[in-house]
């Protein structure tokens, strides 16, 4: 199955943004950003440059055409990391409501696989 999307956005990228904590769920939401951008659905971005506010990053940011940020954990650091950053345009994807829980779901391919397609349709453009 092809996780590229036909879209009218143009040359702007779809970016996508995880959480890399150390839980387990972390381990999944970086993993899930990473196969997502090796199968084309969208590129992975830096989650930390958001937080440190990087120029460059923060107006690449600006200019996607779609943005996915996932969460490992009901913390929801890394939507709290956009919001804090004065992003409002982005989709959310929190693994806990997949079924997903911190310290009791380790990162195999299939929960990688899982979090990977629910993230797909988020993707979708326009």
């Amino acid at each position: 199955m092809s996780t590229k999307q036909a879209c009218g956005c143009g040359t702007a990228p779809k970016l996508i943004f995880a959480c890399s904590g150390a839980a387990d769920v972390g381990a999944i939401a970086d993993l899930a950003a990473r196969k997502l951008t090796k199968e084309g659905a969208g590129r992975m971005y830096c989650l930390a440059g958001i937080g440190g506010r990087v120029s460059g990053i923060m107006a690449t940011t600006a200019a996607a055409a779609k943005i996915l940020v996932i969460d490992g954990c009901p913390l929801n650091c890394a939507r709290n990391t956009f919001e804090q950053a004065g992003f409002k345009k982005y989709e959310h994807l929190q693994l806990s409501d997949l079924g997903m829980e911190k310290g009791k779901t380790p990162p195999t391919p299939e929960a990688i696989a899982t979090a990977a397609t629910a993230a797909i349709p988020k993707l979708a453009c326009c």
